[in-house]
């Protein structure tokens, strides 16, 4: 059985983007997903499945949220495997060990064409760092992520796909709750 991570975008925001993190472990462990855990409150859920594909994976997790929480919201997965690989690809070494929270990745719902990678670069105004070339990327936001002008709605745009972010110190905790993963073992985190 898979271990895999399931990235919801843009929810307990505010406003009408409100998961429960404990309900949101209930729903997917009814629905068939074991040893589901979640990690701080921002959508961010490790769980083990039978299903072989991600986009099957993403589609039950996106349908039991618009369902029970009545939010359409967007899921992005990735396998442990992958996730690791997210977190040894990372070209920002120094900026992951000096300062994480103005690093981070954005994860895709699919691989935009290596020009959408060039249009986001040309679209940075600011100190920003963009590097990517797959169904994800990285940024360095050296001025902060809240005083940008390269904002995820920006990068969608320029890449002409959905995505999701998160800073490097929630990259590392998911790496870390994956690598932790007892296998089929029913169990919760806090």
């Amino acid at each position: 059985m898979p271990d895999y991570l399931a990235l919801l975008r843009a929810v307990n925001l505010g406003g009408s983007s409100q998961v429960n993190m404990g309900e949101l472990r209930d729903r997917l462990t009814r629905c068939g997903f074991d040893n589901v855990r979640t990690l701080l409150n921002s959508g961010n859920v490790v769980f083990r499945s039978d299903l072989r594909r991600r986009e099957e994976v993403e589609g039950q997790v996106e349908r039991e949220v618009a369902r029970h929480f009545g939010q359409p919201t967007d899921c992005f997965v990735r396998t442990k495997v992958e996730w690791a690989n997210v977190i040894s690809a990372n070209p920002f070494s120094r900026e992951a060990e000096e300062d994480p929270a103005r690093l981070t990745v954005i994860v895709l719902k699919a691989t935009p064409a290596a020009e959408a990678w060039e249009r986001l670069r040309a679209a940075v105004t600011g100190r920003e760092v963009v590097r990517g070339a797959s169904d994800w990327g990285y940024i360095v936001y050296p001025d902060g992520q809240g005083r940008s002008r390269l904002t995820a709605d920006r990068i969608e745009r320029a890449l002409g796909v959905r995505g999701t972010i998160r800073n490097w110190n929630t990259v590392g905790k998911i790496g870390s709750l994956l690598a932790a993963s007892p296998g089929s073992r029913p169990g919760r985190s806090p």
